[in-house]
C-alpha cells in the first residue's frame, strides 16, 4: 500500500522541512496543522490546511482541530474490510497513509521553575495521542510517527518498497506509540498527583533499554528500564551486570558530594576508600589505603579526567568497573588492554532536578515505595551552629567532620566513617548496633595500619547510646559529626564534653538500607 496521504502535526520540528521535502518528491499529499503548516509553506512545500481537509475550522484556540470523523476515520477503517470502504466512501473519508505527530512539551513545561497549574494544563495534548492512537491501533495499513529519530528508517523503507514501507517498521512504530502515549499520560497523572497532593496512583511508562543477563544471582532474569545510557556511556569491556549497575549508581552519588579532585572506592554500593589530592594518583593512595583488600573486583570512580598515572595504579588490582568523566588516550589504553574491565564515562551530574522533587523508588512485596532523593550533604558554611559541645571544632576538624559526614552519608546503615581532612581511615558499614559499626571501622584502620589519633568520626544517625561515641574517642577521635535526637543526647554530649572533644549534631539524618 503506498503511502499517498500525511498528515503532520509536531511541536518538535527538528528535521521536519527536510524529512517532509522527501515525502513530496514521492508524490504524497501533505496535511499539516497550525505551526508546523506556517514552517512547511515559509519552505516552500504544499501543503493542505486540516480544515480544508475537514471542511470544519479550528475552535476553541486550537484545541478543536483533529478530532473529527474525516480524520479518525481516514486512520482506522480496514482497507480490506469492504463495508468499511463502501462506509467510508459514502462519508467522503479519505485514507491517510502516514501520520507524523509528536506531543505537547507536558514534561519540559513542567520542569520549568515556577510553572503554574494552568500553564501545565495548557500542554496536555488531545488531538495528539488521539491521532496517534488511531494509526498505531490500525499499523497494518498506517505508519506513523512519533519520534524524529525514526524520520530516516521510514524514508529507506519507501523508498526500497516503492513508496510502502514494510509491516515490521510498522509494528515497531506502533508499539513505540504506546510506550510514547503510556509514558506521556503517567506524568501528566504524577504531576496532578503531586500539584493537588492527591495519592490516588503512580503512573510509570520506561523503555527497555537492555537484557540482563541475569539479576543479582545467575537463576534470576533481569532487565533495565529507563534512561541509564543518558548519564554513563560504556567505552570498553563487556556488558554491565545487574549489580554493576547498582554500583555505578551508587559510585555516581557519592563522587558528587566532592567538589575537590577525589578517587573512590566502591564494593557491593559501599564505600570502602575514599581521598582527595589535586594529584590524582595520591588522592588514589589515600582511598586504596583505607583498604587494601575490599577494592579487589570492586568499583572505582574519580569526577576528573582520568590519567595515565592513576591508570597505572589501578591497573595493579582487579576492577570490575572503572568510572570518570573521560580518559585521558593513554590511560584508556592502558586499561582497555584488559579485555573484562567496563570503563565508563560519567557524563553531567546525576542529580537533574532538585533532590527535594526526584523522585526515588524501591519495590517491596506487593508494591513500590517512592521517596524524594536524599539531598547534598552541606558544606562547611552550614555547619556553622552546629556545635553542641563545650568545644568548638578547629579549622582542620571541620575539613574532617565534613569529609566523615559526606561519606557517611553513602554507607549502608547503620555506618561509621572515621575521617582526615582529606581521606577515609575506617569504614563500618551495615551493622545492626552502631557501636558494632564504629568497632568494625576501628578494626579496619587498625588492619590497614592507619592511625586514629586526631580523626574526625561521622555516623549517619544518632547515637543511642554513649558508648559509640566512647569507643571513637578511645581510638583517638577529637570530634564527632552525627544527626541528634536521640533520648539520650545529654549523655552523649557529657561524654563528648568529658573527653575534650567538639562535636557537631546536623538535625539531618543519612539512612540507607
Amino acid at each position: 500500500m503506498k503511502i499517498q496521504r500525511a498528515l503532520i502535526s509536531v511541536s518538535d520540528k527538528t528535521g521536519l522541512v527536510e524529512f517532509v521535502r522527501e515525502l513530496e518528491a514521492m508524490g504524497v499529499e501533505i496535511i499539516s496543522t497550525g505551526g508546523t503548516s506556517a514552517l512547511l509553506r515559509k519552505s516552500g512545500i504544499t501543503t493542505k490546511d486540516i480544515s480544508t481537509f475537514t471542511g470544519s475550522p479550528e475552535i476553541l484556540d486550537g484545541r478543536v482541530k483533529t478530532l473529527h470523523p474525516k480524520v479518525h476515520g481516514g486512520l482506522l477503517y480496514l482497507r480490506e474490510d469492504p463495508e468499511h470502504c463502501a462506509e467510508a466512501a459514502a462519508n467522503d473519508i479519505q485514507p491517510i497513509d502516514l501520520v507524523v505527530v509528536n506531543l505537547y512539551p507536558f514534561e519540559a513545561t513542567v520542569a520549568k521553575p515556577g510553572v503554574t497549574l494552568e500553564e501545565a494544563i495548557e500542554n496536555i495534548d488531545i488531538g495528539g495521542p488521539s491521532m496517534l492512537r488511531s494509526a498505531a491501533k490500525n499499523y497494518r495499513a498506517v505508519t506513523v510517527i512519533v519520534d524524529p529519530a525514526d524520520y530516516q528508517d521510514v524514508l529507506e523503507s519507501m523508498q526500497a518498497n516503492a513508496g510502502s514501507t514494510t509491516l515490521k517498521l510498522r509494528e515497531r512504530l506502533g508499539i513505540k506509540v504506546f510506550v510514547t502515549t503510556s509514558r506521556y499520560d503517567g506524568a501528566i497523572a504524577n504531576y496532578l498527583n503531586n500539584a493537588q497532593e492527591a495519592t490516588s496512583s503512580l503512573s510509570l511508562s520506561l523503555p527497555c533499554t537492555a537484557r540482563l543477563r541475569y539479576g543479582e544471582n545467575p537463576h534470576q532474569k533481569a532487565a533495565l528500564y529507563g534512561h541509564f545510557d543518558d548519564f554513563f556511556q560504556k567505552l570498553h569491556g563487556k556488558d554491565l551486570s545487574y549489580n554493576n549497575i547498582l554500583d555505578i549508581s551508587a559510585a555516581a552519588e557519592l563522587i558528587e558530594e566532592f567538589d575537590e579532585p577525589t578517587v573512590a572506592i566502591l564494593k557491593h554500593t559501599n564505600p570502602c576508600g575514599v581521598g582527595s589530592d589535586p594529584d590524582l594518583r595520591l588522592a588514589w593512595d589515600k582511598a586504596f589505603a583505607t583498604d587494601k583488600q575490599a577494592p579487589f573486583g570492586g568499583i572505582i570512580i574519580t569526577n576528573q579526567i582520568l590519567t595515565e598515572s592513576l591508570a597505572r595504579a589501578i591497573s595493579e588490582i582487579f576492577s570490575e568497573v572503572i568510572i570518570a568523566p573521560d580518559f585521558d588516550p593513554d590511560a584508556r589504553a592502558l586499561l582497555q588492554k584488559k579485555k573484562n574491565l567496563r570503563l565508563m564515562r560519567k557524563m553531567g551530574s546525576v542529580f537533574t532536578k532538585d533532590s527535594s522533587e526526584e523522585m526515588v523508588l524501591r519495590s517491596v512485596v506487593g508494591g513500590v515505595l517512592e521517596q524524594t532523593r536524599d539531598r547534598p550533604c552541606a558544606g562547611l558554611v552550614d555547619l556553622e551552629g552546629k556545635t553542641v559541645t563545650q568545644r568548638e571544632p578547629t579549622a582542620a576538624e571541620l575539613k574532617a567532620l565534613l569529609f566523615a559526614w559526606r561519606v557517611v552519608k553513602q554507607v549502608k546503615s547503620n555506618a561509621i566513617v572515621y575521617a582526615a581532612a582529606d581521606r577515609t581511615l575506617g569504614i563500618g558499614a551495615g551493622q545492626m548496633s552502631r557501636i558494632d559499626a564504629s568497632r568494625i571501622a576501628i578494626w579496619k584502620a587498625k588492619d590497614a595500619g592507619l592511625s586514629l589519633k586526631g580523626s574526625a568520626v561521622g555516623s549517619d544517625a544518632f547515637f543511642p547510646f554513649a558508648d559509640g561515641l566512647i569507643a571513637a574517642a578511645d581510638a583517638g577521635a577529637t570530634c564527632a559529626i552525627q544527626p541528634g535526637g536521640s533520648l539520650r543526647d545529654a549523655e552523649v554530649i557529657e561524654a563528648a564534653n568529658s573527653r575534650g572533644m567538639a562535636m557537631l549534631c546536623t538535625g539531618t539524618r543519612h539512612f540507607r538500607h
